[in-house]
């Protein structure tokens, strides 16, 4: 006698307003260990979303996990912003390099450099889907240097981790400048057009070295 399959167990998806809490946790969390560190505390996070103590934890285990869904989460809005030049260029390729512009100067608004230290202390680089999410973004940048490079627009000697180290240092906090009274996020945008000038072709003047790669970065990581 054949014993009957018991049915299968759906899984109740999440509820909307669920997501839209768990949204505005992450997005918090980003701004304040942007502002002040890793080590903010959660409940400030909580304040800044709007949402209980409980409400944090019920999503996110520990800070180590907020962390974890913080770096996804600016990964994958900067990979986005990327794509979306990708398709601009190809819209109007006359247009390239302003595209590789504006994705520049949207990637520097997620504070990159800014969430260094938190992740170098807080994760492991080789989780599979933070290396996913890394190399979906490296990918992107690196097809939208392609796109710009092939339009003619783009300076022939500079690799893709050249513009990933500007992005990086640029949002960087300096060392020891949480008590200074200059606000140096206000040149931000500033001294990326200055960077992004030097990009265009024809170029002003031969670089030392070698064009930055990808792989050269991960080699100073480790």
């Amino acid at each position: 006698m054949e014993t009957a399959t018991p049915p299968r167990r759906r899984v109740p998806r999440p509820r909307a307003d669920a997501l839209r809490n768990r949204e505005r946790i992450v997005s918090a969390a980003r701004e304040m260990f942007v502002q002040f560190g890793p080590d903010v505390p959660l409940d400030e996070i909580a304040r800044r979303a709007g949402v209980g103590n409980a409400t944090v934890y019920r999503h996110f285990a520990d800070r180590g996990e907020l962390v974890h869904h913080v770096l996804l989460y600016v990964t994958d809005r900067v990979a986005t912003q990327a794509d979306a030049a990708i398709a601009a260029v190809d819209a109007d390729p006359a247009a390239a390099f302003e595209a590789l512009r504006g994705f520049a100067h949207a990637a520097v608004d997620e504070r990159i450099g800014a969430l260094c230290p938190v992740v170098s202390e807080a994760l492991d680089p080789d989780h599979p889907e933070l290396r996913a999410a890394r190399l979906r973004l490296e990918g992107a940048v690196e097809e939208l240097m392609e796109r710009v490079r092939a339009a003619g627009q783009l300076r022939t000697d500079i690799g893709v981790g050249d513009l990933m180290v500007a992005l990086s240092q640029l949002t960087r906090p300096l060392p020891g400048s949480s008590g200074c009274l200059i606000d140096f996020d206000q040149f931000v945008h500033r001294h990326l057009q200055l960077f992004l000038d030097g990009l265009m072709t024809p170029a002003r003047s031969a670089l030392p070295g070698h064009p930055a790669t990808l792989e050269d970065l991960r080699d100073k990581a480790h």
